[in-house]
């Protein structure tokens, strides 16, 4: 029994052996967070409500956020 040539012989046999063929992409992994981390993120609020908080100065990011936390605060316990 002959053996095949190592290398193909058509020229389009050979541009197809440069390519690897595709393998499945892995499902995406999980993201894990820590507990109570903070996330950077865009927000559009009215005017008002910025300079509200921000009228007392530095830390209006942390009152902000300990507002909406108040007024989550039953939703959130009930999760």
């Amino acid at each position: 029994m002959a053996n095949p040539p190592r290398r193909p012989v058509n020229p389009m046999d050979a541009a197809e052996a440069l390519f690897k063929p595709v393998k499945k992409a892995a499902p995406p992994a999980i993201e894990r967070t820590l507990p109570n981390a903070r996330e950077l993120v865009t927000l559009k609020i009215d005017r008002t409500i910025l300079e509200y908080f921000q009228q007392a100065g530095p830390g209006w990011q942390d009152r902000l956020n300990d507002t909406l936390r108040e007024a989550l605060k039953d939703k959130l316990s009930d999760s």
